[in-house]
């Protein structure tokens, strides 16, 4: 995203953890003292009696990156000092890096690839892997290096793995997202990573999990079908879910029908995950996100 569209000066704090009185006038007040101003300010509690509480809070400070050690010292001293709390930080003018996995369908890989180009997506896009060759000539035409990673045949993806996240770690990515990638990520790859991974799951989850769901669903005779991104556990398809959509259908459509209306809600969906992501706007908590 060009340098001018993001937010200069602007800080996102993420807070969350045991609900109590005071939360709001704590921050508040360390804020203010810190010489900024509050431009969004959202918050959640699922109990105001000691329930679970999440904060998100964009502020503007001239100046930011000289005073975030000591904004960093005062949040440290104020919210660990009487609060049951955790915080993050992030300065909203530094663009999270973000690879993409793909595989052969490339409508998702190609939209986040535009909406990126279009500066519509506050990230950087340092590398695309995969595992087919298909999408690379349209990849260099954005301008972006591509990696390919042939899967390995059998079960034991432990090599393809293995260069994946040399490749990850030499890029220094935030953020994995999965284009519809379309290979089972091991549970040691998901511990070695240590960044979100991203998915997007052809159907409205928690309906038609795994292979093939627009053929699930056409022999369901569902009358409507969806999209689901969410971020990737050991639990195939059962990671919090970020977002969701649908679409109707009817007894006509096809199998094919299905897939090519489901195209559509993919790349939406994938998108605002994305977006949302980039934010700092969602907060896992369990398996299950806030998204302010």
């Amino acid at each position: 995203m060009p340098a001018a569209q993001l937010p200069v000066d602007h800080a996102c704090l993420i807070v969350h953890g045991t609900d109590s009185p005071g939360i709001v006038a704590a921050v508040s007040a360390l804020i203010t003292r810190q010489g900024a101003n509050i431009v969004q300010f959202d918050q959640y509690s699922d109990n105001p009696a000691g329930g679970a509480y999440f904060q998100r809070v964009v502020f503007h400070r001239p100046g930011l990156r000289e005073a975030m050690p000591a904004i960093e010292v005062d949040l440290d001293r104020t919210l660990g000092t009487g609060f049951d709390l955790d915080w993050s930080i992030t300065d909203q003018s530094t663009p999270k890096r973000m690879a993409i996995l793909a595989s052969k369908q490339d409508h998702c890989l190609l939209d986040l690839l535009w909406r990126h180009r279009r500066g519509e997506l506050p990230v950087e896009i340092p590398v695309v892997i995969s595992n087919h060759t298909d999408a690379e000539a349209d990849v260099a035409g954005f301008g972006i290096p591509f990696v390919h990673v042939p899967s390995v045949p059998g079960p034991d993806k432990s090599a393809s793995e293995a260069r994946i996240l040399e490749v990850l770690a030499d890029a220094d990515v935030d953020v994995v997202v999965l284009a519809r990638y379309m290979q089972i990520l091991s549970a040691d790859f998901l511990e070695r990573v240590r960044v979100p991974v991203i998915n997007i799951h052809h159907s409205f989850l928690p309906a038609f999990i795994g292979a093939q769901p627009y053929r699930q669903a056409k022999t369901r005779g569902v009358k409507l079908i969806g999209a689901t991104s969410h971020y990737v556990t050991t639990d195939l398809d059962e990671g919090p879910i970020i977002e969701q959509d649908i679409v109707r259908v009817t007894h006509a459509d096809t199998a094919f029908d299905l897939e090519r209306r489901g195209a559509d809600v993919e790349r939406a969906v994938l998108s605002r995950a994305v977006l949302w992501h980039a934010q700092d706007r969602v907060i896992r908590h369990g398996n299950h996100t806030i998204v302010f």
